[in-house]
């Protein structure tokens, strides 16, 4: 079982920046990839970011070249740095990892708010 913390969020101005930690503890070895999602009230569950363990990346068209997301494997840990923040950012951001097993082992963490406000 892969326990998945996320860290960081909080208040924003329009323009601003916030980063997002997520860290994996449990068994976490045979992690694939990590993903950020993130959830608004009223909206679909969006998919944000990913990088796999080798550092391929991939980024939702709305948050590219604002968002960047990085890894540090020795840590377990990815992060979202959140740069010209959006008032339509705001929402629960998800830590969601998997293995490649089929089926693939999966996990979610809990969430962090980020709320983007003046």
């Amino acid at each position: 079982q892969v326990h998945l913390v996320e860290s960081g969020g909080g208040l924003a101005q329009p323009g601003g920046s916030l980063r997002l930690s997520c860290e994996a503890s449990g068994s976490s070895t045979g992690i694939y990839a990590m993903v950020w999602y993130r959830q608004a009230p009223g909206r679909q569950r969006e998919r944000v970011a990913a990088i796999t363990m080798r550092g391929e990346t991939n980024d939702a068209d709305s948050v590219k070249d604002r968002f960047i997301i990085t890894r540090q494997n020795a840590k377990k840990t990815i992060y979202l740095q959140m740069n010209s923040l959006k008032v339509e950012d705001a929402a629960v951001y998800l830590c969601y990892s998997h293995s490649l097993e089929t089926p693939p082992r999966e996990s979610w963490g809990q969430g962090t708010q980020v709320t983007v406000s003046s």
